[in-house]
């Protein structure tokens, strides 16, 4: 890790549209819903809130629509104290969207609009190679096309920032070793890590077999969270278990978002990696503990740590 305590979170915004109902609708039925809400949301956007909730020097390069869902993501992002000079704006696409219904079981049914997020491009980023130049860190995730990720990790390794890749959503297609070769850090969540590996994780026997295929691949360093039980990790061929915090989760959205842009926030501290997983699932395990995603993100001062 270098001294430099800048964050540079490269990813999604979105508008999140929640409303329940008693049941998910028939095809041709309407239904009245209740408690509608509107949230931030986007897992780029949910990592710049965390990380700078935790006291990051935080920098978010995305894309929004020139419309009143990105003024109000502007807006809610200044007021966070992201830095927002490169967050790019079009009217080619509306600003991403997902629109949530929930029922009372607990489960949701979600459509993504990705919108804004699907035409930040690499150009966008060659554009913020100044910021990347000052970055300590550049975090990505997989809610922006994967060109565009490929040209951040580069820049990001041009510049010696340590680079993080989120792999998240699960990707359907092999990540390009273009990218994985300018990763520092992957950190997926089971499901991620079976989808990259092919490794079904049952145990930390397995999680161990997918961290080993996944090396092979060309990243060095992988943290796989996995829920209540914490996360394992192996860094410079170190073996690393750190147990979750233990809490009654009520709502997991923004868990992995919040970890990350915590873990981000640690390392760029200067903390050792196995002290930055616990702060990590620190603010991850009160984030479950909420409803929403960026409503559910911690206070530096909440973790007493």
């Amino acid at each position: 890790m270098n001294n430099k305590k800048i964050i540079v979170i490269v990813g999604s915004a979105n508008t999140d549209m929640v409303i329940s109902t008693d049941h998910f609708p028939l095809p041709g039925e309407t239904l009245m819903g209740k408690n509608f809400m509107i949230n931030y949301g986007g897992k780029g956007a949910n990592q710049a809130v965390a990380a700078a909730r935790m006291g990051g020097q935080t920098v978010f390069i995305g894309k929004v629509g020139d419309d009143n869902f990105g003024n109000s993501i502007i807006t809610n992002l200044i007021s966070e104290g992201i830095n927002i000079n490169h967050l790019h704006r079009t009217q080619e696409s509306p600003t991403g969207v997902a629109l949530i219904t929930t029922v009372p079981s607990g489960e949701n049914s979600i459509i993504v609009n990705a919108g804004a997020n699907g035409q930040l491009k690499a150009e966008d980023i060659q554009s913020s190679e100044d910021v990347i130049a000052q970055a300590g860190i550049v975090l990505m995730q997989l809610e922006t096309p994967v060109a565009t990720l490929i040209e951040a990790a580069r820049l990001g390794k041009k510049h010696r920032a340590f680079t993080i890749l989120n792999p998240a959503p699960a990707p359907a297609t092999p990540l390009p070793q273009e990218l994985l070769e300018n990763i520092d850090l992957l950190i997926p969540n089971e499901t991620e890590a079976c989808s990259i590996s092919g490794v079904e994780i049952k145990d930390e026997d397995t999680a161990m077999q997918a961290i080993n295929t996944i090396q092979k691949m060309g990243v060095k360093n992988i943290i796989i969270t996995v829920g209540s039980k914490g996360a394992i990790a192996k860094m410079d061929n170190k073996l690393i278990t750190v147990p979750a915090f233990k809490v009654k989760a009520i709502d997991t959205t923004a868990a992995g978002d919040t970890f990350c842009g915590a873990l981000s926030v640690a390392l760029s501290e200067g903390k050792d990696i196995e002290a930055a997983i616990r702060f990590g699932n620190k603010a991850s395990s009160i984030s479950v503990t909420r409803k929403g995603a960026q409503l559910s993100i911690p206070h530096r001062d909440e973790l007493e740590m």
